[in-house]
């Protein structure tokens, strides 16, 4: 029996337009009314997912920046995983030195050297995805995402604020040998965990932020198992916590690798999968 849901947001709950469909809310809803947790497990900052569930009306926990934060149902941080300033100033280096752009998420928000960049980026991988074809779509969803990222001067900045606690580095890159470099250096880094939420971008956190320990952690203080758990979600930075799932489920709009990890393989992001897989699993 299903006790436990965790949900990806982006590719997963989300549509290609940053929506979250009617069906999936109603799912929630029940499956909540039946007594079963329900927790958001998403790569994106709180203040970049938060906004979207309250709109939508969904009110649950949430694992953050990959597990790097973890919020109650008020949203009240229980839980934090960051990186040392040591560690997010060697991953720095290391981006600096294959000139690959990247953000900074911290307690205080995201953050970027040029917004400009951040915004042709965004534009640049919605319209290489093909899932949104209208450019002002495009435009308002960059635009939106834009409006919680804050511009610096310098990275120093964050490195040398003692009040600002370092969550994740995001890194996008269009050239996958660039990535694969990046990653290949990464990986040397001790406490380092390096995971992918699309094939442009490296998700970049503390080996002790993912979202499979965060899950592993919010179960456990629940008193319920994770094999009573369902995990849904479509990309790589989801793996950890199919790996912890009793049920594993991955979007129809997955690679096909996520799906051969997986246990289960339910609709796409546009047909509202997240719903029909949580339908199944309160049906049974």
């Amino acid at each position: 029996m299903i006790k436990c849901i965790a949900i990806d947001m982006d590719g997963t709950l989300l549509t290609s337009t940053q929506e979250i469909t009617k069906e999936n809310r109603e799912a929630i809803k029940e499956a909540q009314d039946k007594g079963v947790e329900v927790v958001i497990a998403t790569g994106r900052a709180y203040e970049e997912a938060g906004d979207l569930l309250k709109e939508a009306g969904i009110i649950t926990p949430m694992i953050c920046a990959n597990g790097a934060e973890i919020r109650t149902n008020e949203h009240i941080i229980v839980d934090t995983n960051p990186l040392s300033k040591d560690l997010a100033r060697q991953m720095a280096e290391i981006l600096h030195k294959y000139q690959v752009y990247y953000e900074v998420y911290t307690n205080r928000g995201t953050y970027t050297l040029d917004k400009t960049v951040a915004r042709s980026l965004i534009m640049d991988i919605f319209t290489v995805s093909g899932h949104v074809k209208d450019m002002e779509e495009i435009k308002k969803a960059a635009e939106e995402r834009l409006k919680e990222i804050h511009q610096l001067d310098s990275y120093e900045e964050l490195f040398e604020d003692d009040d600002q606690v370092i969550y994740k580095l995001l890194a996008f890159h269009f050239d996958p040998i660039v990535l694969g470099n990046v990653r290949e250096e990464l990986t040397k880094l001790e406490g380092a965990a390096i995971s992918a939420s699309g094939k442009e971008n490296l998700e970049i956190t503390s080996v002790d932020a993912q979202k499979g320990i965060a899950l592993e952690k919010f179960v456990k203080a629940r008193d319920i198992s994770l094999s009573d758990t369902m995990a849904i979600g479509d990309n790589y930075n989801d793996v950890s916590m199919f790996q912890m799932a009793g049920r594993a489920v991955a979007m129809g709009n997955a690679v096909e690798d996520i799906q051969h990890q997986c246990h289960f393989v339910t609709g796409t992001n546009e047909e509202s999968g997240v719903a029909q897989a949580i339908r199944k699993a309160l049906e049974e």
